[in-house]
């Protein structure tokens, strides 16, 4: 039996502008896949989603290949992708979530995923290691490796390092492969669930958020016009911070057969949206809520006042991330309620 339960949440990072530099830092790769914690234990195996999804069966090649390794259990964190050419397509790896297991049987075969492993929460020897610090699980990590993944091209190891100019050299020559750059700090056991400790810097400035309804197109309801996006506050609330609407025309009636069926109120449980600008030719008067289970990944310029300044252009689908994980804490610059100081009397 493992020594961790199978719903065990991976550490989280906080989304910085720049790479925190100095002693104390561990750097690796921000991978451009879906994050995953992998649990084996004999012929057990179970992979698992940031969001706590079970993706063994939409992954058999992967499930296969932590099978044929020789350790008999482990539990390691990693990050699944999916290779094409020399960088790793996330439009494939999508193409997994797929309910149909002869399409995925077809895909595994065409467009095998690979696992790289970041690091090890529990050892061949059934030991626990998330209270060991990131400096001794990385040096479990690379035992693990040398004995059970060396020449192995299906799973293995991330390359980390305590040279911050190194990333310098990973962005220049890993190109989309990479999503950025993570720091860990050295001193700090295993985060489960928080963002204490790792930070991130994406090469874009991106944001999960919560589909929380849209608005047909001016004068055409066989048209979306624009998805509404949220994010939980500290109260779980689900508050509009903005919209996104980059979709060509065929995209933006495709996406009525996608939306429409999930149509339920109140999509925003916090502050929702309100009538279109004056100005606004593109969106109706009217605006149409979702049931909370779509995760969109946008990119944006500027945050202030608790929403995007401008809109948002979308770049994927994220069905690997949770709704209840789209938070404010994804935003640069953003500050809780309670860290804003209040004005004094006169200012």
């Amino acid at each position: 039996m493992l020594p961790i339960a199978k719903d065990y949440e991976p550490m989280e990072a906080t989304l910085t502008n720049e790479i925190p530099r100095g002693d104390g830092w561990q750097y690796e790769p921000k991978w451009d896949g879906f994050r995953c914690i992998a649990f084996k234990d004999g012929a057990d195996i179970q992979l698992q989603s940031k969001s706590g999804r079970e993706l063994g069966r939409y992954f058999p090649e992967v499930i296969q290949s932590l099978q044929n390794l020789d350790a008999h259990s482990f539990v390691i964190d990693s990050e699944i992708v999916v290779p094409s050419g020399k960088e790793f397509s996330f439009d494939d790896l999508l193409q997994r979530i797929h309910p149909a297991a002869s399409r995925i049987k077809k895909l595994a075969r065409e467009t095998p995923a690979v696992m790289i492993v970041f690091d090890i929460l529990a050892n061949e020897q059934n030991d626990s290691l998330v209270l060991e610090p990131l400096w001794k699980r990385r040096e479990e990590l690379e035992k693990f490796a040398a004995k059970n993944l060396a020449g192995n091209t299906n799973v293995i190891l991330s390359p980390a390092t305590t040279d911050a100019s190194v990333t310098d050299d990973w962005l220049a020559k890993m190109g989309n492969r990479l999503d950025g750059i993570v720091a860990k700090k050295l001193d700090l056991p295993y985060q489960s669930g928080n963002r204490k400790g790792m930070h991130k810097v994406k090469k874009l400035r991106t944001v999960d958020c919560v589909v929380g309804g849209f608005r047909y197109a001016s004068g055409n309801n066989q048209a979306i016009g624009s998805l509404l996006l949220g994010l939980h506050d500290e109260k779980g609330l689900l508050n509009h911070v903005g919209f996104s609407s980059s979709f060509t025309a065929k995209e933006k009636v495709k996406l009525v057969e996608k939306l429409e069926p999930l149509i339920e109120k109140p999509g925003f449980t916090g502050e929702a949206p309100g009538g279109p600008s004056r100005w606004s030719t593109e969106r109706s008067t009217e605006w149409e809520p979702l049931k909370n289970v779509l995760v969109a990944e946008v990119t944006y310029d500027h945050f202030t006042n608790g929403r995007f300044r401008h809109g948002t252009r979308f770049i994927r689908w994220r069905p690997d991330k949770s709704p209840e994980q789209c938070t404010y804490d994804q935003v640069h610059g953003y500050k809780k309620p309670e860290e804003v100081p209040e004005a004094k009397a006169g200012e």
